[in-house]
């Protein structure tokens, strides 16, 4: 079973995160949580970056904010797909540091950004990834867009 890492540089990123955590959960995919910051436990990161993928990790998902180094130097030193959530912090100039500092690797060191805060569209696009592979959970992923689509249909009616 494929399993997603999501891991932030602080505690203070998890009330973002926790969209990625439970659209992970919606689709039956398990996740590992925990803290890593790219600053203050460099040793950590090493150790999480080149190990991830022997822990039967699928996919990465970084959150950060501020200078926001965590998803780039992790996508460094793992093989597996790194997906950014640029989070506005309270050390951020308006989450565009974090949102640049994500978006703009070098070549050869890729990281999928998502929005400012999305984390939820990071775990869609995690939970996607698996389901390239994984027929079930592209199954699930199927029927959560069909209910995306549901709702806006019912919207419109409404209107009417």
């Amino acid at each position: 079973m494929s399993k997603v890492a999501i891991i932030m540089g602080s505690i203070s990123d998890m009330p973002v995160m926790q969209e990625a955590i439970d659209i992970l959960k919606g689709f039956d995919i398990e996740t590992e949580v925990d803290i890593v910051s790219a600053h203050r436990t460099p040793e950590k990161l090493f150790d999480f970056s080149k190990n991830a993928h022997e822990r039967g990790i699928s996919v990465i998902i970084a959150g950060a904010g501020g200078a926001a180094h965590l998803p780039g130097m992790v996508a460094s030193m793992s093989p597996l797909p790194v997906i950014g959530v640029p989070v506005k912090s309270s050390n951020s100039i308006d989450g565009w540091d974090s949102v640049l500092s994500i978006l703009q690797m070098p070549g050869g060191v890729p990281v999928a950004t998502v929005a400012l805060n999305g984390a939820k569209n990071a775990g869609i696009l995690a939970a996607q990834i698996i389901g390239s592979s994984d027929e079930c959970v592209l199954d699930k992923i199927i029927a959560y867009k069909e209910g995306l689509k549901q709702a806006v249909l019912k919207a419109s009616e409404g209107l009417k």
